[in-house]
């Protein structure tokens, strides 16, 4: 494909089937040289970077908005039935790649010779714009929502050391090179996480949260056990009891499914597109990236991570043992926040974060503008909202002291990863 309208017309009618069939990686950029072995090969052809058009086209399939979510769902039960958890939506805005419960967690940073930009995510729009971004959508003005998805970084292209942990020797050949555009998802993840506890500790759910590294007793919350009046369900035998590591693994389980969506979408696009490109592991190191782009940076020590009482403590620091692992935090270019989590040092404490994602969860749903925002999505907004029901006091509440246990334990939230994740990258050619 190549920047005109015949070429991008040819692309939108290549069938769906066909790119599923012939999708494949195609690691081999113009530029590239293949060191040894049976497929020693230099390319005859200088770098070529992607057009402005090819870069939009793609951009949309990483990273496009496409109106507003359907909602359907049961807010209330039928008369006599359970509990639904109707309220688990965060957002209303809908996404070309799938997110449980609407979270959005994932944001993608485009790299390209020009320079390093961000993707903004549906959260970094209002709901009235999300709709508009949606109706260019389906008018095919890929350019126009390109525009405003795009956020300058740095007007270098950011690269990571060509050498291990960052990059493996395998890919040093083809990653990331000259004329490339190297697509680079990144997951937050507090936000699914306190979105997860909310609907655990809601009625509908009532489950129950232990601590596997402190003898598997309760993580903060004993007082909202079933078994001292509260409404969370702390019997074993019940199976509504969960360790924290069981927890966030679903919960990096999700994110990382919406980094396979989107990089998913980018090889299909590429297919009908006439490119190549190919998805991989982004780096073996937790923060290279992180680092590279500028983020913030913080720290778990030892005795943090396996939760060491003070003489533990001692001995770590005394021994010379008790060092620091980096994790990121957020993202500021020239003054503006581009990502960041739901926890310390964005908030002082775990319950202003809480309370801050609460704020934005009903904005976004249940108290969000009605006109023109679900134009065409409900036939009567103001009626559904109204039904939509929030979260109890007692809810909000547990949330809020799990939410503090397991930061003031650990040193960060999420415990076990930190709110920050880069798994995959997708380059394109």
């Amino acid at each position: 494909m190549n920047d005109n309208n015949a070429g991008l017309s040819q692309a939108l009618q290549y069938p769906l089937v066909q790119a599923l069939a012939f999708r494949r990686s195609r690691r081999f950029s113009a530029g590239a040289t293949i060191g040894g072995g049976g497929l020693a090969y230099k390319s005859k052809l200088p770098p070529a970077p992607l057009t402005d058009l090819e870069e939009a086209v793609l951009s949309f399939a990483a990273s496009g908005v496409n109106g507003l979510s359907l909602g359907d769902f049961a807010h209330l039960p039928a008369p006599g039935e359970e509990p639904t958890g109707g309220n688990l939506m965060a957002t209303m805005s809908g996404r070309l790649g799938a997110s449980a419960d609407g979270v959005h967690s994932v944001g993608v940073f485009m790299i390209n010779d020009e320079g390093t930009f961000f993707l903004k995510r549906p959260q970094d729009f209002t709901l009235s714009e999300n709709d508009q971004l949606g109706a260019l959508a389906r008018t095919g003005d890929y350019v126009g929502i390109h525009k405003k998805l795009k956020v300058p970084v740095s007007d270098e292209r950011t690269v990571l050391p060509r050498e291990a942990p960052y990059i493996f020797p395998f890919n040093k050949w083809s990653v990331n090179l000259p004329g490339t555009t190297y697509f680079l998802p990144v997951s937050e993840m507090s936000s699914m996480y306190i979105n997860i506890i909310l609907s655990a500790f809601d009625e509908a759910n009532a489950f129950y949260l232990v601590d596997d590294r402190n003898n598997f007793l309760p993580a903060g919350i004993r007082r909202f056990a079933k078994s001292k009046g509260g409404a969370l369900e702390d019997d074993p035998d019940a199976g509504r009891v969960f360790p924290i590591q069981g927890l966030e693994s679903i919960i990096l389980e999700f994110v990382m499914a919406e980094q396979s969506f989107l990089v998913q979408n980018l090889s299909l696009m590429e297919q009908a597109m006439g490119l190549g490109g190919w998805t991989h592991y982004a780096s073996t190191s937790e923060t290279a990236w992180f680092e590279h782009l500028g983020f913030r940076i913080g720290g778990q020590t030892v005795a943090q991570k396996v939760n060491a009482g003070p003489v533990k403590r001692l001995i770590f620091t005394l021994m010379r043992q008790n060092r620091s692992f980096p994790y990121a935090l957020g993202l500021n270019v020239d003054g503006a926040d581009l990502i960041t989590p739901f926890c310390p040092p964005y908030y002082n404490t775990m319950k202003d974060a809480v309370l801050a994602y609460l704020d934005f969860k009903q904005r976004n749903a249940a108290d969000a503008p009605i006109e023109p925002t679900f134009a065409g999505v409900w036939k009567e907004p103001k009626a559904v909202q109204k039904l939509i029901p929030k979260f109890s006091d007692a809810c909000i509440d547990a949330t809020i002291a799990y939410c503090e246990y397991v930061y003031d334990r650990y040193g960060r939230f999420p415990s076990y990863y930190g709110p920050l994740r880069t798994t995959l990258a997708h380059q394109a050619h």
